[in-house]
């Protein structure tokens, strides 16, 4: 479509269904109450002038453009800060106002640099467009003013330059950084001319700015521009499509010049996100057009083999002719695949059905094994359904909100910009966490309570609160006796009030003190509405199914379920996560997680299908490494997903790498787990992709092509050429809306979902269907899903990973702003400039006992392996604990960590690994092996060489 500009009604629309009728220029126009006049008249049309209001931001009146003429006011107020009444009579075009408009404008332009034909801002700029619209054609005060022309531009940001001479000090991107994003990071200094934006630091990339792109959306003129603007022109069409990094799934504006992408601006009628994003999103898409792609499909005999370019139908031959000789070889069950979280949810049913036909088994996992697959487990068994409970705009009813094992501001920035509104009005924060993230205390919101709870002891946590909810008579008896199984109540009450689940008893176990849990749990229980927000501190330990369950009980026993403002929420760490496990990605499982010994949906599929379905699960992601070392397992086909990085013990899955026939990578490039692949499929950016993905609120989100396949067609393309060509011809889809129609037709919760209703309709949330045709946004309002909730005894069993003389300390894992999971695309983009390199965090104390100060290099060994990296000496650990990241590959993170896993999912314990820290002045045996087996592939990406065939 052409530039799509959304209409800015100056001011936020009040939430209330209560409406007034007044009258604007003769007109009648009924508005909710509490609207500006400015909000009021746009609303039949009517554009009053404006330079300071956006509709981004509450109003602030300080540009006096916006004047109106009112019956029965004195002056001429500003429509802005005026709210209309029942019968207002408003007047927004007279010549007394245009004289006054025109005044006004005239002192802005006195003041401002008349470059318009160079400005990067030219056809975009706010203050030209008023210059118009108020009739300004000369200027009696000159054009020299003090118009700031010899300030120097900070172009320090990598995305973005701020330019003070043309600043008209609208204060819009302060208001923004704090009313948006919430981190407060500008201000206005100096007065009168000499007044302009400034940062707390240096420059823009040294101060507190995350770089969010809040204030660049709000600028009227070019103060604060994106550099690819600057470069490139304005742009000049649009194409609506969503967020592929986190899984808040933010709607964005893609707006182009031809074929190539000049901006992503977040999208104002995003559900997700309304208008707002982070760096990731609005800055960090370069990668989709980076040197490093592979648009040609590739195959080699051996690992050790060069790469040959090939054409689709040879490498898809390729691939056909050796998956088919394994299980000729080895038998049916002898290859598998695993699907992506990043790929939408039509691509990754695509591999759901070949497996399940053509490979003829149920071996199909997905990422989400290694994240939130105790959610999955948990929350089934205690609610009914796989998936949290609550839309994000619930939170702002939130009166408690209780943070365990998540980092928002850095993992799902959007959502805790719009959590961290909730706690400045008012909303207590708990947090639970060995790490003092940054919701712990700021200049502007500060924890009620933080937990620093030792790694691996969530579940006693939880089971400490439950506790004094039951023995302090905070249980919310009413709910339970309505909405709960009460004999699964009355085991696990009797369980919770056992003296061991006492927070005196469970200080001695988390080491936190026992006065501080009992007062935390005190607030839970009794502050209001109560809302948890989780994370992989949850999921990623041996205990993880336990605790979601723990979590579920302890809200359904505060009554904390069904109702705007609570719920149990997993805050989903990839775009598409929650849809690669709706799709029947788990080897399980079929679609809306409906388990494969069931016989009727079994039946349902073999009908749809045409081919039989196996009853026994396949193998999961673990399983399938292990068969491999045996001698079982020898294909797998990766759909988006980089396990020799991001699965943990990297020995162990390089092992079963190396043991496999048959290895299909489909990904933006050549990976880890390239290293060990015979064939790599290129796969397509979100910018090419034509599908949806489900965000961590269940919300079905379109993705839309802005530009055309890099590699000529679309990823599920490629999987359904091989799978036809192992002899399944029945998938003939001809494009990605036709699968969505089978989605639909298969999986009851997604029932009256269509590409067609969602391009109508914005987004919905699963279920969809005959029950809920407009969507879900809060799940269990009248009733669980599984119909009584039940309550599950969580017994706190430790985990078997333990300290000792040899390895006393614990190490913990998670992700930082600036990066994404293993950093394949934002690492090649200008987020690198903030996180060039993972690092340990570890305590003074800790540090100053083994000699380590920040900068220097360190060994980190445990049971399973040694990495080195660079030490950063810091009080956000608890003594006893250390603390990185895993976004290089490099750093070799998960050399270290362990195979115990979850006991009900397999989810592996990243949290809790047990190792020793010590100066080192060498790499690791595996860096420099890893440094040593990688030069091919660092030739292919520095070069763009591959190899021909001998």
């Amino acid at each position: 479509m052409a530039l799509l500009k959304e209409t800015d009604y100056g001011t936020p629309k009040p939430k209330t269904d209560k409406k007034v009728t007044v009258e604007i220029d003769g007109f009648n126009v009924e508005v909710e109450e509490g609207s500006s006049v400015m909000r009021a008249a746009q609303n039949i049309g009517i554009s009053i002038p404006k330079l300071c209001a956006t509709d981004m931001v509450k109003s602030f009146g300080s540009c006096r453009l916006c004047l109106v003429e009112i019956d029965g006011v004195k002056g001429t107020p500003a429509s802005c800060t005026t709210p209309v009444r029942d019968g207002m009579k408003i007047r927004t075009q007279t010549d007394r106002l245009a004289k006054l408009r025109r005044g006004v404008m005239e002192l802005y332009i006195s003041d401002h640099p008349l470059d318009c034909l160079t400005c990067s801002d030219n056809g975009d700029c706010e203050l030209q467009d008023m210059a118009g619209a108020v009739g300004l054609r000369e200027v009696r005060y000159g054009y020299e003013g003090e118009n700031h022309t010899k300030l120097t531009k900070d172009v320090s940001n990598p995305y973005f330059e701020y330019d003070p001479s043309k600043c008209i000090v609208c204060s819009r991107c302060v208001r923004a950084c704090d009313e948006v994003q919430g981190t407060l990071a500008l201000t206005i200094e100096g007065r009168g001319f000499k007044s302009r934006v400034a940062v707390g630091g240096a420059n823009f990339f040294d101060s507190e700015c995350v770089s969010c792109g809040a204030c660049v959306q709000a600028c009227p003129t070019a103060t604060l521009q994106e550099k690819s603007v600057v470069d490139h022109g304005v742009p000049d069409r649009t194409v609506l499509t969503t967020c592929a990094y986190c899984g808040v799934g933010c709607s964005f504006k893609a707006e182009l010049k031809g074929d190539q992408v000049i901006r992503m601006t977040p999208y104002k009628d995003g559900k997700a996100n309304h208008g707002h994003s982070c760096v990731k999103g609005r800055f960090a898409w370069g990668y989709a057009t980076h040197k490093d792609r592979i648009t040609s499909p590739m195959i080699r005999e051996k690992i050790t083999d060069p790469w040959r370019e090939v054409s689709w139908q040879e490498a898809v031959d390729f691939a056909a002719k050796k998956l088919k000789a394994t299980q000729e070889k080895y038998g049916r069950k002898s290859i598998g695949a695993i699907s992506s979280s990043r790929c939408t949810i039509e691509e990754v049913w695509a591999v759901v059905k070949m497996v399940r036909t053509a490979f003829g088994n149920n071996n199909i996992d997905t990422c989400a094994r290694v994240c939130h697959s105790p959610t999955g487990y948990g929350l089934k068994q205690t609610f009914g359904t796989s998936a949290g409970t609550q839309d994000f705009d619930s939170v702002e009813e939130s009166d408690v909100i209780l943070i365990i094992g998540a980092n928002p501001t850095d993992a799902h920035p959007v959502f805790a910009s719009q959590m961290k509104r909730r706690l400045r009005q008012g909303a207590k924060l708990i947090i639970i966490d060995p790490r003092a993230i940054d919701l712990v205390r700021t200049p502007h919101i500060e924890a009620a309570h933080h937990l620093p709870l030792l790694p691996g002891t969530n579940v006693a946590m939880v089971n400490a609160f439950a506790h004094v909810a039951a023995v302090e008579g905070l249980i919310d008896e009413a709910f339970i006796k309505e909405r709960c199984d009460l004999e699964s109540f009355r085991e696990w009450l009797d369980f919770v009030k056992q003296p061991e689940n006492s927070p005196e008893e469970v200080s001695k176990v988390t080491s936190v003190p026992a006065e501080d849990i009992r007062s935390a749990a005190r607030l839970y229980a009794t502050g209001g509405k109560a809302a948890i927000y989780y994370g992989l501190g949850v999921t990623e330990h041996s205990q993880g199914s336990t605790m979601v369950m723990g979590m579920a009980n302890l809200a359904m026993a505060t009554g904390n379920i069904g109702v705007r403002g609570v719920g149990v929420n997993p805050l989903r760490g990839q775009n598409n996560v929650q849809g690669s496990c709706d799709m029947g990605s788990f080897p399980h499982e079929f679609s809306a997680y409906r388990h494969v010994s069931d016989d009727a949906t079994r039946e349902l599929f073999e009908k749809a299908w045409g081919r039989p379905q196996d009853a026994e699960p396949g193998y999961r992601i673990p399983n399938m490494f292990d068969e491999a070392i045996a001698g079982n397992y020898k294909g797998l086909y990766v759909q988006g997903e980089d396990i020799a990085q991001s699965d943990p013990n990297t020995l162990h899955v390089e092992a079963a790498l190396k043991a496999m026939d048959c290895i299909i990578v489909q990904d933006l490039f050549l990976n880890e787990t390239a290293r060990f692949a015979h064939v790599f499929f290129p796969g397509t950016s979100f910018l090419e992709k034509d599908g949806c993905f489900i965000n961590a609120e269940r919300r079905i989100n379109r993705v839309r092509p802005a530009m055309r396949s890099q590699t000529g067609i679309q990823e599920w393309e490629a999987t359904q050429m091989l799978t036809n060509a192992l002899g399944y011809t029945e998938m003939n889809y001809q494009n990605a809306a036709e699968i969505m129609d089978e989605i639909a037709e298969l999986t009851p919760t997604f029932t009256h979902v269509s590409h067609k209703m969602l391009d109508e309709r914005g987004s919905v949330q699963w279920p969809c269907n005959d029950a809920a045709p407009d969507g879900t946004p809060i799940m269990h309002i009248d009733g669980f899903v599984r119909g009584k909730g039940l309550f599950v005894v969580t017994e706190y069993v430790p985990t078997t990973e333990k300290t000792n003389r040899k390895f006393p300390l614990i190490l913990t894992t998670g992700r930082i702003l600036s990066q994404y999971n293993v950093g394949a695309q934002t690492r090649r983009t200008f987020n690198s400039d903030w996180h060039a390199e993972d690092v340990l965090e570890i305590h003074p104390s800790d540090a100053e006992a083994r000699g380590v100060q920040t900068g220097h290099w360190v060994s980190i060994r445990s049971r399973k392996g040694e990495i080195t990296l660079k030490a950063l000496v810091s009080d956000r650990m608890a003594p006893g604990v250390v603390y990185t990241t895993f976004h290089h590959p490099e750093t070799g993170a998960n050399v270290v960590t362990t195979e115990n896993s979850d006991w009900a999912t397999s989810c592996p314990e990243y949290k809790v690994t047990a190792v020793e820290v010590a100066p080192a002045n060498h790499k690791s045996p595996w860096q420099e092996e890893y440094e040593a087996t990688t030069p091919a592939l660092r030739r292919i990406l520095t070069d763009g060489v591959v190899e021909p065939a001998e």
